[in-house]
């Protein structure tokens, strides 16, 4: 077991380059897998969970160069993939096991997945259902809607899917395999979820579009597909690698933090609104768009924060980041209240759990909710044992209430940080 011993401190100062996001990163390769030519991708993620999505399409045939530099995958079309010859072990990497999915739906050999004991007790049938009704063959070999998937050959019918949860994994699984549909697709989310799928699809000459209705819903639409074109791709900074920082610099007194090159896109950067919801310092510099993915260097200065709540359609943009959400709102001033966020039980841990039983050894005052939770502000934090639970998001959180803690705190399991962030314990000592 590997423990990280964290002492409080207070004036936080530098400038920091955020780890490219995983979302993107994740879609760079697989989508430059099935594209013709050469696709060449700068600040890829180089975390444990985005190196099991290119061990998975190496082992089906697709040359992927890891340079110093950059990322060189020499796609084989949409139909070029090979049967792999064991097993695609997508390690703890719920991103890669739905997208593929949808993928390998639509190929002509049969092949498994599976990954670690976390990421196998994962519910699956969100994404076994829709892709079922288009035609796949996806089963549970142990039966019971978890990995070990087994995908085989089917014959792909374009649906119009209304989707039970506002998920970007499911919907891109859905659209990724409605490229191999014989008729349109359409799927429709109780609220918008992130986008990058859509928008990387279309940089790839793929026919897809989105729409937001009138009474908060959105329908993405995919038609079928020849050939996609490989692309250049920047990566943009991870907001949910950012979100420590920022709340970091928000909560440290005397901080001043410039975390530069961030990805901005509002179907993911909702942790902003609610930091200025609460009334945070943060000034937005140098703001520009790559691919379709606006970026900025954020100044994130010491904040006094206030309670708020958090609930609807701006908690798909933000459900990774709620955990640290709760870490600023204990130590806000009044009652900070977040709903519908039911979705935070179904991650690598149950977030709800994790967050408020460690959230409350710490001294907080939280209560979990069927759905979210009340986080009364203002009670003072002390140093404690803390369970990751071997949950990389959770590790990095109390990593930073650590910092504002009245005495040291130990992390248990700290190493799970490398599924996204390897140098992140490396940058926070950088900042002291």
């Amino acid at each position: 077991m590997s423990v990280k011993i964290i002492q409080p401190t207070s004036n936080l100062r530098g400038e920091i380059q955020i780890p490219g996001d995983k979302s993107i990163s994740h879609r760079s390769i697989m989508f430059g897998s099935i594209a013709l030519g050469t696709t060449e991708v700068t600040h890829f993620l180089e975390g444990a969970d985005c190196l099991s999505t290119i061990d998975c399409f190496r082992k089906m045939g697709v040359n992927i160069e890891q340079l110093p530099d950059r990322i060189l995958v020499h796609g084989k079309g949409l139909h070029g993939l090979t049967a792999p010859n064991e097993t695609l072990n997508v390690g703890n990497s719920g991103t890669t096991t739905r997208l593929m999915s949808g993928i390998l739906a639509g190929q002509d050999f049969t092949s498994v997945m599976s990954g670690d004991d976390s990421l196998n007790s994962r519910p699956m049938r969100r994404i076994m259902t829709p892709l079922n009704s288009m035609g796949a063959h996806i089963t549970s070999i142990h039966n019971n809607n978890c990995a070990p998937l087994k995908v085989e050959p089917g014959t792909l019918h374009g649906i119009n899917y209304q989707s039970p949860v506002a998920s970007a994994q499911v919907k891109s699984a859905i659209l990724l395999a409605g490229l191999y549909a014989d008729g349109e697709t359409f799927v429709t989310e109780p609220a918008l979820s992130r986008n990058h799928t859509e928008l990387m699809l279309k940089s790839f000459g793929a026919d897809v579009s989105s729409l937001l209705h009138t009474d908060g819903t959105a329908t993405a639409y995919i038609k079928p597909c020849q050939e996609l074109y490989a692309q250049q791709i920047q990566v943009p900074g991870d907001i949910s690698s950012a979100a420590y920082f920022i709340a970091a610099g928000l909560l440290v007194p005397g901080s001043e933090l410039l975390i530069q090159n961030v990805g901005i896109n509002p179907t993911r950067a909702g942790i902003l609104k609610v930091c200025q919801d609460m009334g945070a310092d943060i000034t937005y510099l140098n703001e520009k768009n790559a691919g379709g993915e606006p970026t900025a260097d954020l100044l994130v200065r010491y904040s006094h924060l206030h309670g708020t709540t958090i609930e609807g359609s701006i908690i798909p943009t933000l459900i990774d980041e709620i955990p640290i959400i709760a870490v600023m709102a204990a130590c806000a001033e009044g009652t900070t209240i977040i709903k519908d966020a039911a979705e935070l039980k179904v991650k690598e841990t149950n977030r709800i759990d994790t967050t408020t039983k460690n959230l409350q050894a710490m001294g907080g005052n939280i209560i979990p909710t069927d759905d979210g939770m009340i986080i009364e502000g203002g009670v003072p934090l002390h140093g404690v044992t803390i369970q990751s639970h071997l949950d990389h998001r959770i590790a990095m959180v109390f990593s930073i209430a650590a910092l504002i803690a009245t005495d040291e705190t130990q992390i248990n399991d700290s190493q799970c940080v490398d599924v996204s962030y390897p140098e992140f314990y490396t940058t926070l000592e950088r900042l002291r």
